[in-house]
């Protein structure tokens, strides 16, 4: 079975990402793009300057881009979002409305209380505050992946809540491909490091981490009562945001028990054998200098998330690095795993 999907925001690097993603999908056929005014009309070739390194594909090369802002109701009913957050609210909850299943890849649905904030090994239990969304009116229904460093710094965290998480500190070396095309000036960022991202990075950190690592009571998410605090840089590699992160813990495990949680880590995905689920999500390396982006960053296809240098933090109880694909495993990649566990739960 075929499913048909759209795209919104298509020809911007989140957009690409999908269509490249999408290309070879076993169950999900891209038919339908969108974007602004400036692409509406034209053939996506002409629409957009393709940034990847795999090749567009010519039936998608084709389609014509219709208006994001006017096309509510035409797209097929599964569409993934990778609208920019300025107009994303807006048009995504008017196609959500027209009855389609939005898979947003943006920030303005993610903290709302109906909305699932989802990682599927993590929390694929939150799918069923979709149900509070028909108060709303809409016809279809809102589903949001975190931020791409959450999805990093979410996924290395999950199997610690076993040994009773207390506080996290994390500070982020985020790659140029998070700041989108034609992104951070190459002045500004060549052989240099921006110890600051907009968009309330920080902030979303250390809200949207507790949502997704906590647990769903009474048809309601009740957050984790982890403490974090973050600090966000720019840094000169192209793809894979690393964090450093500190962790202090209720219980005193060993450094093994640690490592075995993350290496035995497994969820819905795994135990469904969705198409895009790493058969491991998380994966420990023992070499004392690694992970790394231009080593790491795309293991799995990009997602895998990989962690290392564990060793005890002589403030907090424990310090390790997580790194992994922001564009991929952390956007477009994590939004196409979110449809595939929904096409398999049947809320599609």
């Amino acid at each position: 079975m075929t499913i048909e999907v759209g795209i919104l925001g298509a020809t911007g690097m989140v957009g690409q990402q999908f269509i490249a993603l999408l290309a070879k999908h076993p169950w999900f056929k891209v038919t339908w793009l969108g974007a602004s005014e400036r692409s509406a009309g034209k053939a996506f070739r002409d629409a957009a300057a393709w940034r990847l390194p795999t090749p567009l594909p010519d039936e998608i090369a084709a389609l014509t881009v219709e208006q994001a802002s006017e096309a509510a109701g035409t797209a097929p009913k599964l569409v993934f979002s990778g609208l920019d957050s300025s107009v994303a609210g807006e048009i995504e909850g008017a196609f959500a409305k027209a009855g389609h299943i939005i898979v947003s890849n943006s920030r303005n649905y993610r903290m709302d209380a109906d909305v699932p904030l989802l990682i599927p090994e993590v929390n694929a239990d939150h799918l069923a505050l979709l149900k509070a969304q028909e108060a709303r009116g809409w016809k279809g229904r809102i589903i949001t992946n975190p931020n791409c460093v959450v999805v990093v710094y979410a996924m290395a965290l999950a199997p610690l809540r076993q040994f009773g998480l207390k506080t996290s500190i994390i500070t982020t070396l985020q790659a140029i491909s998070g700041a989108g095309y034609p992104g951070v000036p190459s002045w500004d960022i060549l052989a240099n490091v921006i110890p600051f991202i907009g968009g309330g990075e920080e902030e979303k950190i250390e809200t949207e981490t507790n949502k997704i690592l906590g647990a769903l009571k009474n048809g309601a998410v009740e957050n984790h009562p982890l403490t974090v605090s973050a600090a966000v840089t720019r840094v000169p590699v192209h793809n894979g945001h690393t964090g450093s992160i500190a962790v202090s813990l209720e219980q005193r495990p060993d450094a093994a028990a640690i490592i075995a949680a993350w290496n035995g880590f497994r969820g819905k995905p795994q135990a469904l054998d969705l198409p895009s689920a790493p058969k491991q999500p998380i994966v420990y390396l023992t070499e004392p200098n690694r992970p790394q982006p231009a080593l790491d960053a795309n293991r799995d296809g990009g997602m895998t998330v990989t962690v290392g240098r564990l060793r005890r933090c002589p403030v907090l109880d424990y310090k390790f690095v997580a790194l992994g694909h922001n564009t991929i495993r952390g956007a477009a990649g994590a939004a196409i795993l979110n449809a595939e566990l929904m096409h398999r739960e049947g809320l599609l």
